[in-house]
């Protein structure tokens, strides 16, 4: 739950910089909107929240 939400709001900021800096339209960008929204209904979801949290679990195990 933490990690999808800190996913949300890091995607959401990018996603306020690209529209302000002109880098992207609101119009696409409503359109990405949807389709994110609509994918994460349909039977591909689970299959990508499986890929994001091992990205995720990757990341956090990585050690300096």
């Amino acid at each position: 739950m933490a990690i999808s939400l800190s996913v949300v709001l890091m995607l959401a900021i990018v996603l306020v910089v690209l529209i302000r800096g002109g880098s992207i339209k609101p119009g696409p960008a409503i359109v990405a909107i949807l389709f994110g929204f609509f994918l994460a209904s349909t039977g591909m979801a689970p299959s990508i929240q499986r890929f994001l949290d091992s990205i995720a679990e990757t990341i956090n195990s990585i050690s300096f």
